[in-house]
This record gives structure tokens, C-alpha cells and sequence, in this order.
């Protein structure tokens, strides 16, 4: 007779057949060993730490690493891998990394991985992924990023990718910042139609073709936006077609036209700068050739026309608020950059005119001068001065893409005293503009070559549509307006203390991310006051570690600048500086020419150990 089963055997045979699955499912730590062995040079630095006490796990809990500034945590559990600067080849072993559910930031920026491109829709609970400069090669297939819909964040800069930009790129819903410059990708650039996309720059590739207009027309509130060559009567053609239309009897314009108008300067009569929409006893033909002609607001500069324009190469340089931004080459080789707006088209032609020609009076050597405009109901053009070192921002949160160093404390000082004589300049000649500047941001200070800083896009809110001016423009972002609902004469002077903090901490101002919202927990200034404290003793933790080493005497003048500031960016308007106070405050700042070669013997030193991460907000969550 069979002896009798016991009704607990089944339970326990279940059991044993669950303990492998459950005893043997890797441990943090045994991921990241795992993963390390699939690199070369891992063995070195940081990564040499890896599982040496294989029982202590990567996270102690909270947001805490025990395992250094490589592993990132949150909640106890390894979200973000930081992998910089380390030398480190071999493979990205993306299966081993899958087991590690939480994980949401790769980061191998500046390494020597070669080959093609990891698998990384296998990870498809990424938001960030930065492989910029290493030697990774080949074509990227279409599907490489399917599925990845929260990603927001992808760095592909400086490798040797070939092929068409991947198509499943403009699928990812929530796409906020795409670098994919200096590779060899050819083809047409894809109509990226997500709202969310901020930054974009695919600079110094093999690309070819129009600019998708979804790109053109959109208003992103960034700075990076660099295409590479096209050609600017893409952007213009409107133009061309209305000239076309209005010579029905004559041949159309072609871009070998008859040499420029010489002589059209500021302050012609205004039949001479007629659109096409004025009455003229020559008929359409005429009417349509006045339509074309620049309107110069300055005598120092060559003349030029449309047509100049038109047939001239160009280089999309950034979509800012308003629109988009055009470098361009003149037959006589001087590069201009002109500006496309939407957003003037409440204003009359008269007004418009005379306030540009107020504009063009303006001469100081920390503005960028208005050179020319050009007048359409339903859009204008201005044309500027190219400047060949770019923009402040670039180079406080993107000098590892330049291939330059971060702003040393003296550059950064003279910037500064720059930037507050240009916009005393302007409270002085525009004293009845409650805003003499109205959008004062780094990405709207441009370099020179001595990096002394030029004040570009100011005194443009008598002419900009007020519905686009309160949504956009960071006078109306200011907390007079958020709480209050006006701006004030020394709103100007709050976006002047924003900007220098931006300076001084290296970081964003969340002001600008936020539109017309008063949000005090995210603000730079608040952040900055609840850090230093009011004895000013927490200075050290909020000044930018780029800025390299500096002495006590340097440091001294920094802690002042710092104090200067934060009074600019008091929320109540009354306790705020006065611009003349505020210049006379910053003017007094010693200047540390006398520390020259103390800061030339710590270049060197400081130069190897910055961190090629950029902005603080790329490894945000």
C-alpha cells in the first residue's frame, strides 16, 4: 500500500521551487560590480571603490551614497549612474543594468567608449542620458529610442555618429533638451513637433535641406538652437514672394540683383521706407522694391539690402523667446545676425519706426547697437552686429561644449561691471521707460573677444505685443508683477541681481523657468539668502566652483558683490537699490589686477579637476 501523502508536501515543494528566484536576484551592489566588470580602466578612482564590501549597499538610505559622487540615490535605491571624466572603454552593458528598476540618470560624458551606440531602449525608464564626447561611431538605428517616453534629457555631442538622425526622436513626448552637434549625421532634419523641446542643437554635422517649420516657428526660451548652414530665404521667402507678386509685368528679383541702395541711412524721409501697402504713382513694381529695403538706424555700418540677405548663407543661431536668430555673411564678408519677431504687430509703422530710430541713437560700448530693421505688419526684422564669442549663458553653463574653460572670478567681475554700466546707460537715456531693458538674462549678454559683455535685445517693450511681453519677457516675471501685477523702475535693477547671482552660483535662475508665477521655494535669489544666512557665513556653499581658486582678497570682493545682489532682488521695492547706487556699488569693486599671477599659477592645477558636467539641472530627476 502507497504511503500517504502529508498535505504539507506540495506547500513545501512550492517553496523550494521559489528560493532560487527569490535567493538569487542580484543585490544592488552585485549589479554594479557586475556592470563595472564589463569596463576597462574601471579599476582606477572612484570605480576602484566598487564592491569592496560587497554588504554595504550603494544607498544608506534617503538620498545618500555610500559608494561616492558616481552612484546616485533617492529613496534608498540607485537612480543615477555619473560616470565622468574616467577614461573608461569597453562596454555599456545595458542587460546588466536593466535589473536596476529605478534607475532613471546615465551620464558617461567625456570617456573613450568606440563602437556603436548601447541598446538603450532596454532602459526605457531613462529621463537623462549623457554620452557626449567619446568615440562613439556608426549609424544610429530609427528605433533606437522607442519606447522611451520619459526621456527629456539626451547628449550625443562630439562622437562619430553617421546617418540620418534617428526618427524615433521626434516620437518622445516629453524631449526637453537634445544635443546631437559635432557627429557626421546627414540627411534632413526631422519636424520635431513636441512642445516640451527647449534646447536643440545639431551644430557641425553633414545635414542638408530646410528647416522644419515647427523648429522655426516655435518660442523656446533657451539659447542653444545651432543648425549648421542653410540658407536665409527659407526664413524670408515670404518676402520674395510678395516682390513677385507686385511685378507681374516685370521679370521676379533674382538674387543677382543690382548692387545694394547705398544710401538708404537713418532718418531718410519716410516715402523712402515705404511698405507695400503705401500708395506710390509708379504702380506695384515700385511699391514691392520699397517693400525690400533695410532701414538703417545707424551712419557707422555698411549698407546693405534684403536681397543681400536673401542670397547670403546663414546659420540658425537660436530660438529665444520671440523667435529665431540668423547669423549671416555679407558679400563683403561682415557677418550680421538678424533677429525674426511675431510679436510687434500691435504697433504702428510710425511709432515702430521712430522707436527704432530711438533705439539706433544709442551708443555705448557695453551695448550691442541696432544696425538696421526691417518693417512688415506681420513681422519685423532686426538686424545686429555678429558677436562672435556668444552668449554669457553659453559660456557659464555650456564652456564644455565651446571647448573652453569655465569664467575665472576676474572675468567674471569685469562682466559684471559691464553688464551694470550698459544698463545705467539705459536708465539714464530712456528715463521714460519704465523698463529701460525689460528682458535682462545671460543668454541675452553677449561676449566680445576681450570678453567684455555687450547688452543685446533691450528697450523692446514699448513695441512688443503685451500679451506676448507679460508671457515671455523677464520683467514680467519679476515679483512685483507676480504679487502686484505691474512692473516698476526698479524691476530692471531685480533682473540685474538675478543675473548676478546666475554669475556668482553658476546656477539657473528658476525665475525664468516659471511664467509670471511667484514660486519663492525655487527661486535663486531665496535659495541663495536661505543658504548664506544672514550673517552671510554659508557664502562659501553657493559661489561656483568653476570659478577656480581666488585669495582672501578676491573672496572679500565676491562676498560684497554677493550682498550687492541680494539687496537688487529684495521683494519689497522699497528697500531695493537704486540704479545709480547699485552701479556706484559694483563700480567700487577691486578689480584683482594686482593678483594676476596668482591666478595664472592655480590655472593649470584647478584646470583637470573641473567636472565636465553642466548645468545642475541636467541630472534633475
Amino acid at each position: 500500500m502507497a504511503a500517504a501523502v502529508h498535505p504539507n508536501f506540495f506547500l513545501l515543494l512550492f517553496s523550494l521551487y521559489l528560493v532560487p528566484w527569490s535567493s538569487y536576484a542580484l543585490s544592488e551592489s552585485e549589479i554594479l560590480v557586475k556592470f563595472k566588470s564589463s569596463l576597462s580602466n574601471s579599476d582606477e578612482g572612484a570605480l576602484g571603490k566598487w564592491g569592496k564590501d560587497i554588504n554595504l549597499p550603494p544607498c544608506k538610505g534617503g538620498n545618500v551614497s555610500n559608494w561616492g559622487d558616481a552612484v546616485v540615490c533617492e529613496g534608498g535605491s540607485v537612480t543615477g549612474l555619473i560616470l565622468e571624466n574616467m577614461g573608461l572603454s569597453g562596454t555599456i552593458d545595458v542587460d546588466t543594468l536593466k535589473a536596476l528598476p529605478n534607475l532613471r540618470i546615465l551620464s558617461f560624458i567625456n570617456n573613450k567608449f568606440e563602437g556603436p551606440i548601447p541598446e538603450l531602449k532596454k532602459l526605457n525608464r531613462l529621463k537623462n542620458i549623457f554620452l557626449s564626447k567619446n568615440g562613439f561611431s556608426g549609424e544610429i538605428p530609427g528605433d533606437a529610442f522607442s519606447g522611451m517616453i520619459g526621456l527629456k534629457k539626451l547628449y550625443l555631442s562630439n562622437n562619430k555618429f553617421t546617418g540620418p538622425i534617428p526618427s524615433s526622436l521626434p516620437t518622445l513626448p516629453k524631449l526637453m533638451d537634445l544635443k546631437l552637434n559635432g557627429n557626421q549625421f546627414s540627411g534632413q532634419i526631422p519636424d520635431f513637433q513636441q512642445k516640451s523641446l527647449a534646447k536643440f542643437d545639431v551644430s557641425n554635422n553633414a545635414l542638408e535641406g530646410p528647416i522644419p517649420v515647427g523648429l522655426i516657428s516655435r518660442k523656446n526660451p533657451d539659447f542653444l538652437f545651432s543648425v549648421g548652414v542653410l540658407v536665409l530665404a527659407s526664413v524670408l521667402g515670404v518676402v520674395m514672394v510678395m516682390m513677385r507678386r507686385g511685378r507681374k509685368q516685370q521679370p521676379p528679383l533674382s538674387v543677382e540683383a543690382p548692387p545694394s541702395n547705398l544710401g538708404i541711412k537713418a532718418g531718410l524721409k519716410e516715402e523712402d521706407h515705404s511698405s507695400a501697402s503705401t500708395h506710390s504713382r509708379n504702380g506695384n513694381g515700385k511699391k514691392a522694391e520699397a517693400a525690400t529695403k533695410l532701414c538703417f538706424v545707424r551712419d557707422d555700418r555698411e549698407s546693405f539690402d534684403l536681397a543681400d540677405l536673401l542670397k547670403a548663407s546663414a546659420e540658425i543661431l537660436g530660438s529665444g523667446s520671440f523667435g529665431s536668430s540668423y547669423k549671416t555673411a555679407l558679400p563683403s564678408g561682415a557677418e550680421m545676425v538678424v533677429k525674426r519677431y511675431k510679436q510687434m504687430n500691435n504697433v504702428g509703422k510710425e511709432e515702430f519706426q521712430e522707436h527704432m530710430r530711438r533705439i539706433g541713437r544709442l551708443n555705448h560700448d557695453n551695448l550691442l547697437p541696432l544696425v538696421a530693421y526691417y518693417y512688415r505688419k506681420e513681422e519685423k526684422l532686426l538686424v545686429a552686429d555678429f558677436v562672435h564669442r556668444g552668449s554669457l549663458a553659453v559660456h557659464l553653463h555650456g564652456y564644455q561644449s565651446l571647448g573652453q574653460p569655465p569664467l575665472d572670478w576676474p572675468t567674471r567681475l569685469k562682466i559684471v561691471k559691464g553688464v551694470a554700466k550698459g544698463l545705467g546707460y539705459l536708465y539714464k537715456e530712456l528715463p521714460s521707460l519704465i523698463a529701460p531693458h525689460g528682458h535682462l538674462k545671460s543668454s541675452n549678454i553677449l561676449l566680445n573677444q576681450s570678453l567684455e559683455p555687450l547688452i543685446s535685445d533691450y528697450a523692446l517693450i514699448p513695441v512688443i505685443n503685451q500679451e506676448s511681453a507679460q508671457d515671455l519677457m523677464v520683467a514680467y516675471k519679476s515679483p512685483e508683477y507676480a504679487q502686484h501685477g505691474r512692473i516698476t523702475k526698479k524691476t530692471d535693477i531685480w533682473a540685474l541681481g538675478v543675473l548676478i547671482l546666475e554669475v556668482l552660483t553658476g546656477k539657473f535662475p528658476a525665475n525664468f523657468l516659471h511664467k509670471g508665477k511667484a514660486s519663492e521655494d525655487q527661486d535663486l535669489a531665496t535659495w541663495v539668502k536661505s543658504v548664506v544666512g544672514e550673517d552671510m557665513s554659508g557664502a562659501d556653499q553657493v559661489f561656483d566652483k568653476d570659478m577656480g581658486a581666488t585669495n582672501n582678497n578676491a573672496q572679500a570682493e565676491m562676498l560684497k558683490l554677493l550682498n550687492i545682489a541680494l539687496t537688487c532682488c529684495e521683494l519689497d521695492v522699497d528697500k531695493r537699490l537704486e540704479m545709480k547706487l547699485a552701479l556706484d556699488q559694483i563700480e567700487g569693486l577691486q578689480d584683482p589686477k594686482e593678483d594676476e599671477d596668482f591666478y595664472s599659477s592655480v590655472a593649470s592645477d584647478a584646470g583637470d579637476k573641473r567636472s565636465s558636467r553642466g548645468m545642475s539641472d541636467d541630472f534633475s530627476l
